[in-house]
């Protein structure tokens, strides 16, 4: 069983990544408070460093995946009601970086306004944010990219905001599964101008690729 401290493939490291992981371990072990709810421009929080956010449809696994980032069980809530996060809310990770869990989207029960009034907000956010260094846009390996998750992409794209794919849940798959899913995410984000060359495959709840996202959270991070 990998762990969060085992990276996929561990025993294959470069010298260098293993100097990675490692500063991404250290710095993941440190404090990480929450500093913010908001569900309006003016309520954000200044722009005093850099920040990561999490983008995904509801319930895809953010709070669980910065959950497991952090080695917190609580630090970011999860919500069995899909669709009930309706705030932006922000980290802040020793000082370095802040992590942004960005509300959900695609929840089709949820009515137009609430829907008009999360959208609004979370562009706003995603196009005036000049600390903002990478969204990453989580995908349920089990539902592959849908076309709500299409949408956001081409949003992401057309406001320049740089983003990565993160497949969550993957160990819901088998392993012939897992690789065909990678493959298909891997294809679809080599289509678009504004997406980070490459896919994390995770999950939260058995610790794979958590020490690869804690390294290239790190690498955006405030050097120490």
């Amino acid at each position: 069983m990998m762990t969060d401290d085992a990276p996929n493939g561990a025993e294959d490291l470069t010298p260098e990544d293993a100097i990675r992981f490692e500063k991404g371990r250290k710095l993941f072990a440190r404090n990480c408070d929450f500093i913010a709810a908001s569900t309006s421009i003016p309520a954000l929080p200044p722009m005093d460093g850099p920040e990561v956010a999490f983008a995904g449809r509801s319930n895809v696994g953010k709070s669980s995946l910065i959950n497991a980032l952090t080695g917190r069980k609580t630090l970011a809530r999860t919500s069995q009601t899909p669709g009930r996060t309706k705030q932006l809310i922000f980290f802040d990770l020793a000082g370095r970086i802040r992590l942004v869990d960005l509300p959900g989207y695609g929840y089709a029960k949820a009515s137009k306004t609430d829907i008009k009034a999360w959208t609004s907000l979370t562009l706003a956010f995603l196009k005036g944010r000049q600390t903002l260094m990478r969204v990453m846009l989580l995908i349920d390996s089990r539902r592959g990219i849908l076309d709500v998750d299409r949408e956001i992409m081409k949003i992401f794209d057309d406001s320049a905001v740089s983003w990565a794919l993160v497949l969550t849940k993957l160990d819901k798959l088998k392993v012939k599964e897992q690789q065909a899913v990678i493959k298909a995410a891997e294809k679809e984000a080599a289509t678009h101008v504004a997406a980070w060359p490459g896919v994390f495959a995770t999950s939260s709840e058995k610790g794979l690729g958590i020490a690869e996202l804690r390294a290239h959270i790190t690498d955006l991070a405030i050097p120490e």
